[in-house]
């Protein structure tokens, strides 16, 4: 595996290695979906330690980060802005004297197709994270980490990949902590609940039989790779459902690294303290995609959009439930809401159905499940710096990543003061957690104190560049919160989505 080659080349050579280039990214679809950029020789790994000439660090907190991209894009450096990579890891290694690692995994069909069955089991991306970690837990002790105090992050997709890494069995003792930043396993996305529709849909592109899964499964493995990673279509203009129902290649439950569905997991993580939250406006990126009048001052969205919107979203409850959901969102708006109020609603639909709601439930499971894992909630509110987007946009998907990654100190130029106060907090936070398990412990001040999430109290922290004692809020967005978990779910099931009929 080239991971483990490639590192253990550090203590086989004799004199120094230089390792000044970040190695290709996996093999994955161009943005334009028309070619395929990386390799499939790419499971490396990028370590930054927080040390002079002088003095040689020992048992320094370890942080693990796993980007996100859909399952489909990303790699363990991310995107480059004049030479400055986005998961560069020296901010938050220098400010929080910790050893930050980032890594890469498998993605696309390479990474996440299956047959649902042995033939093709899938999670080949996620398993190779955890082979990652585990790498991690053998020789950081190498570099100056502390082997017994890991912490693994992420976003987005990667959100959900620690969340499931937490669930999963494989992983008891390799790390101690985790924070998932904007995504968790009780996603929609985040399972594929039916990944051998998926595996033929793709076999039939690249030319092979789908007559029974063990000849699939061997025709897929031998396809070539970019024929294979192309097979796979994002439709971004005029979908036929909602953006959030069409990302297909994701893990499954394979009854070996997730044994069961990720609700039934979470005793798994009994003693993992866990971070999670979400950006404000988390779901707006999506709703552009479904509704591009969003983004368009002058252009107003229709209360039918929205109606026709949250029925592509809740097909499984159909008409009682997309009129339900539908009523309890559009409740305020008396009888002439404003353009830009609309838009705000539509955009806090959606961050509540693709990220907000699940992560509340997530963090309830663990809670309920915990024994000496602890549980903190934050929210993201620092308005987005997009010059194109509309005034009233607040944190959009991702927005949070150049805070953690201490982008405003890296490259000042691009960023006002508040937005250092905002990424100064942020990383202290983060690698306090990391170091204690506890945010506000650690080497580093804090701006508030942010109390832990309990079943008696639901605190959050809202994270933005005014922070003060009230920022610390109770019961985040309960009344939809309730709606989701407990109304909506107890409406009869009409029927499953149905992509093949909708997306072929």
């Amino acid at each position: 595996m080239p991971l483990t080659r490639t590192c253990y080349l550090l203590f086989l050579l004799s004199g120094t290695l230089e390792t000044k280039e970040f190695k290709p990214r996996c093999m994955q679809m161009t943005l334009t979906q028309t070619d395929v950029r990386g390799s499939e020789d790419c499971l490396y790994l990028n370590i930054w330690i927080p040390q002079g000439r002088k003095q040689i660090s020992t048992k320094l907190p370890v942080m693990v980060f796993i980007y996100g991209g859909a399952f489909l894009v990303g790699g363990s450096q991310g995107a480059n802005f004049l030479n400055n990579y986005l998961y560069d890891g020296e901010e938050i290694a220098v400010r929080g004297n910790v050893i930050v690692v980032t890594v890469n995994y498998r993605l696309g069909p390479l990474g996440f197709l299956s047959t649902g069955d042995e033939n093709l089991p899938g999670n080949y991306g996620l398993k190779d994270q955890h082979m990652a970690i585990a790498w991690v837990k053998r020789n950081i002790k190498a570099f100056g980490g502390d082997p017994d105090n890991i912490t693994i992050f992420g976003e987005s997709a990667g959100a959900t990949s620690v969340s499931l890494q937490t669930l999963s069995p494989k992983n008891k003792g390799l790390f101690k902590r985790a924070i998932s930043q904007s995504g968790v396993g009780l996603c929609s996305w985040a399972i594929q609940r039916d990944p051998l529709l998926w595996a033929k849909k793709l076999g039939e592109k690249v030319g092979c039989s789908t007559d029974n899964t063990t000849i699939l499964a061997s025709c897929l493995r031998s396809s070539d790779p970019k024929t294979l990673t192309l097979a796979y279509h994002l439709q971004l203009t005029n979908l036929p459902m909602p953006l959030v129902h069409t990302l297909a290649l994701s893990p499954v439950v394979d009854g070996d690294f997730l044994p069961d569905v990720p609700e039934n997991l979470f005793a798994n993580a009994a003693d993992i303290d866990y971070v999670a939250g979400v950006n404000d406006m988390d779901g707006h990126f999506f709703a552009g995609v479904d509704l591009p009048a969003i983004n368009r001052p002058l252009v107003k969205v229709t209360a039918d959009e929205v109606y026709k919107l949250i029925k592509g979203l809740t097909v499984d409850r159909g008409e009682a439930g997309a009129n339900a959901t539908y009523n309890i969102y559009t409740q305020s708006w008396g009888e002439k809401p404003s353009k830009e109020v609309v838009k705000k609603t539509v955009v806090e639909l959606m961050t509540d159905y693709i990220f907000l709601i699940p992560t509340q439930k997530a963090l309830d499971l663990h809670v309920q499940n915990a024994k000496s894992g602890k549980t903190y909630s934050y929210v993201f509110s620092q308005p987005s710096r997009m010059p194109v987007y509309p005034s009233w946009v607040g944190a959009d998907h991702a927005d949070d990543l150049q805070y953690v990654f201490g982008k405003p100190f890296a490259t000042p130029l691009g960023y006002l003061p508040k937005h250092r106060t905002v990424s100064k907090a942020m990383i202290a936070y983060w690698t306090n957690f990391a170091r204690t398990g506890d945010p506000n412990k650690g080497n580093s001040d804090v701006p508030v104190s942010w109390p832990a999430y309990t079943e008696n109290s639901k605190y959050y922290l809202d994270i933005n560049n005014k922070m003060s004692k009230k920022s610390v809020k109770q019961d985040l967005r309960s009344r939809f919160v309730t709606f989701w978990n407990s109304v909506y779910l107890q409406m009869p099931q009409v029927a499953n989505i149905s992509q093949s009929e909708l997306l072929f």
